[in-house]
This record gives structure tokens, sequence and C-alpha cells, in this order.
């Protein structure tokens, strides 16, 4: 990940506001929330400004992924090309939503709030498609994940948690 947002910091750090960049990366799958806090503070993005950014950054595309992946899996796997990566989506899909079936609100939200490699709100949203789990209950915990993991990157992040232990 480090890699991916160094890159987008010397593309474009200079050519749009850091503000743009940050909220660009919060959007893409995988940087997310966690990217994009990342990046802001290695554009010295006050995190006061860089907070808003990468929540709605990352909230923006959940509803339509919760609202449209199935078909649009549905739509790649008609495709001998496009299967096998439906296949493989869905299983990995699977495999991660074996752990948030019995307290599934609960399980998700903590799924997309621990900033760990292959979590996050797109993930977490794939996941809850997947499941056929309620918008709403589903939107409500990939929200509130993104609210948890973006505090625990702030505090990564920005340094903070130097400041509150010394």
């Amino acid at each position: 990940m480090d890699h991916a947002v160094s890159w987008f910091a010397t593309t474009f750090g200079n050519k749009i506001s850091a503000e743009a960049v940050t909220f660009i990366v919060s959007l893409l799958p995988i940087l997310e929330c966690r990217g994009g806090l990342l990046l802001a503070s290695m554009l010295k993005v006050n995190l006061l400004k860089a907070i808003p950014l990468v929540i709605l950054g990352n909230i923006l595309p959940i509803p339509f992924v919760l609202l449209f992946m199935r078909n649009i899996l549905n739509f790649m796997r008609r495709f001998s090309v496009t299967r096998p990566f439906v296949e493989w989506l869905e299983k990995r899909a699977k495999n991660k939503s074996a752990g948030l079936k019995r307290g599934e609100f609960w399980g998700l939200l903590l799924f997309v709030g621990i900033p760990l490699p292959g979590t996050g709100g797109w993930t977490g949203a794939l996941v809850a498609s997947l499941m056929e789990m309620d918008f709403k209950k589903a939107m409500l915990a990939i929200s509130l994940g993104v609210l948890l993991a973006t505090f625990i990157m702030a505090i990564v992040s920005y340094g903070l948690l130097g400041i509150l232990f010394h």
C-alpha cells in the first residue's frame, strides 16, 4: 500500500490539490481511508481537513457496490475471460464472510473497521452483497466501520500515538 500511496503523492501531489488527491485515493478499493490518510499525512494535509475527505471518499462508492455488485458479477460470469476472476472474487468474499454470519452487523463493522490488508469498505460491501445482507444494515455497519478505521489510521498516520503516550 505504501508504494501505491507514494505513487499517487509523487504523480498527482503537485498537479492537483493535496485535498483532491486525498479524496480520490480514499475512493479507490484497497487504498480507501487507510491510503487516503497515509497520503494526506505525506502531503501535509491538516488532520481535521483530511478526516472528512477520507470518510466521504471511502463511503461514497459503498451504496453502489451494495446495490449493483451481484448484477455486475452475474454479467461478468457469462464471459470465459472474466469468469475465473468472478469465481476467485466470490470465493475470497465467501471465505471472509464465514466468520461474519453469526454476528453479521458487528462482524461486518469490525471487518471494515480494523485496518488490515484485504479489509475495508469495498470488501465489506462485496461480502455483504454476497451474503444478501439488508442494505440499510450493511450500509450502517460499513459506515461505522469506516469511521473506526479512520480513527485508527489517524492515530497511526499522523503520529498521534506517540503524542498520546509521551
